[in-house]
């Protein structure tokens, strides 16, 4: 990149490059040189961008908070629906699930066997002994932020419990694994030989993204991989790390009737729980949970 060290930095930070991105473009050129698979620059969010997914995300965990504390046995999904609308909207934000593709809600929830993608009904009432994953994704101002959470309605099974428990791990575990200037592959090795040890499988089929500027961008972030290999991880990326979890195989149907919601083939049970995340020159900052 042809840029001198006293223009502005390409980043639109305002700053001058040799206070913003110098550093980090040698660092950037030295790995590219020896053959890395880089992300393109747009990736790469400014302070401007990061700033405005944060606050995105501050709606986002509230929505999320707000579910935790309403969500009972006898609620219907379409409660949940109305619970994260009336929330956000309330906000100044905009459910981004909403209209998006088709999908006619604006909220994901995901009962039991559901693996991801279920659509809110009046019909669906929450039993005792559920397991349901709630994914919330937000705009606000033209920034997005992501994440989901599961609940565990009145008293599960040990078996629900188990899969509930070792599903965070692997998203816990598959946060540690992320490197400023490590790999993409990374993540899904680390996912994949957690959840192995419990003889779960993972969804192949769904996987992680970025995000911020758009509600889904480049990479995808697969939950199964091999560590070092991939699309680097630079300081400035914003992606969700987001595993889907099964007790039985990882192989998936999608409703016909409905065209979004993912069941698992075998109909066992399923987990997930999603963060979005910052690489950054030190680690990783969680900014939506």
């Amino acid at each position: 990149m042809d840029i001198k060290r006293n223009s502005k930095c390409w980043c639109g930070s305002g700053l001058k490059y040799k206070n913003c991105h110098e550093a980090f473009d040698e660092k950037y050129e030295m790995y590219r040189a020896k053959g890395n698979k880089m992300p393109p620059k747009e990736l790469i969010k400014s302070k401007q961008d990061i700033q405005g997914i944060k606050k995105s995300a501050v709606i986002n965990d509230g929505v999320l908070d707000l579910v935790a504390s309403k969500i009972h046995a006898g609620m219907s999904t379409e409660d949940i629906d109305k619970l994260v609308y009336d929330y956000t909207v309330g906000h100044g934000a905009i459910p981004a699930p909403l209209n998006y593709g088709g999908f006619p809600k604006s909220v994901c929830t995901s009962v039991n066997d559901e693996v991801c993608h279920g659509i809110p009904d009046a019909s669906v009432i929450l039993e005792e002994g559920d397991i349901v994953n709630v994914d919330v994704s937000t705009i606000f101002h033209g920034y997005y932020s992501d994440a989901s959470r599961m609940f565990m309605i009145g008293e599960v099974s040990e078996e629900a419990k188990k899969l509930v428990e070792v599903t965070k791990s692997c998203l816990e575990i598959g946060i540690q694994a992320i490197k400023p200037w490590g790999y993409l592959g990374d993540i899904g090795a680390a996912i994949h030989t957690h959840a192995k040890k419990y003889g779960y499988s993972v969804v192949r089929d769904f996987a992680g993204h970025g995000v911020g500027n758009e509600f889904h961008e480049d990479p995808i972030v697969s939950h199964v991989g091999v560590a070092g290999t991939g699309m680097m991880l630079v300081p400035g990326m914003v992606i969700t790390v987001e595993p889907m979890i099964n007790i039985g195989g990882y192989e998936l149907f999608v409703d016909a009737d409905n065209g979004w919601t993912a069941y698992t083939e075998d109909g066992s049970l399923s987990a997930q729980w999603e963060h979005t995340v910052l690489i950054t020159e030190h680690g990783v900052e969680i900014l939506a949970k």
